[in-house]
């Protein structure tokens, strides 16, 4: 029986925001816009690049459609594939976790709204590709999260039952797609979610990744 733990990237693994923000604002510039602060980009991660593009437009009073909005998203994607992790950082103990958890059997997956070529690029950059087996972007199906098929469709991959999964989040999105497949959620309180811990569906969470091992055997053991 293989037992798997599936995580978000952006504000789970990463703290990618900083350089979202700095691609957000030069394509805000190329378009005659002031800058959005980071706080402001920070609030709109978590559903992909285009709903990210669509909000920093709207922020800056100048909603886009059709052709120029697609325009927007192709310049976002084309500068940020060119330096997607110049000012990422992964969050601390990252390495140290992911190694315990295989040490204590677990397959390790990622499922993300990112883009897989671009989640994969970032994670090889990164230097985290060694510890997955699985990684789903949000352009793999027809559906993203918070719709159940993309975790579904990473833990079939990784050779897992959804009875044996258990999904790792920071985010609104990232909890109602644990509560859409039925799997349980641990929530990591220092990424980029909008409303208080206390209302998202999880059924533990953690401010350190050092805590996360215990935390997975713990529902492990319990179910």
């Amino acid at each position: 029986m293989t037992k798997g733990v599936i995580f978000d990237l952006d504000g789970t693994l990463i703290d990618s925001a900083p350089d979202l923000h700095a691609i957000a604002n030069e394509v805000l510039a190329a378009h005659g816009h002031g800058a959005l602060t980071l706080q402001t980009i920070t609030m709109f991660i978590g559903n992909g690049v285009p709903k990210l593009v669509e909000r920093c437009f709207e922020t800056a009073n100048d909603p886009l459609e059709g052709e120029a909005f697609d325009q927007a998203v192709a310049m976002f994607l084309e500068k940020y594939a060119k330096a997607p992790t110049r000012f990422s950082k992964l969050y601390p103990d990252l390495i140290e976790t992911l190694g315990k958890l295989q040490e204590k059997g677990f397959k390790l997956g990622i499922c993300t709204n990112k883009t897989e070529k671009m989640s994969k690029l970032i994670v090889k950059e990164m230097g985290l590709e060694p510890y997955f087996s699985s990684i789903v972007g949000g352009d793999r199906l027809e559906k993203k999260k918070p719709a159940p098929e993309p975790l579904i469709e990473c833990a079939r991959e990784m050779g897992c039952e959804m009875e044996n999964i258990i999904y790792v989040g920071d985010s609104e999105t990232d909890s109602a797609t644990a509560k859409a497949a039925g799997v349980p959620f641990i929530l990591f309180t220092e990424g980029y979610r909008k409303v208080r811990a206390s209302d998202l569906n999880h059924q533990a969470l953690y401010c350190k990744l050092s805590h996360l091992p215990h935390l997975v055997r713990h529902i492990v053991i319990q179910d």
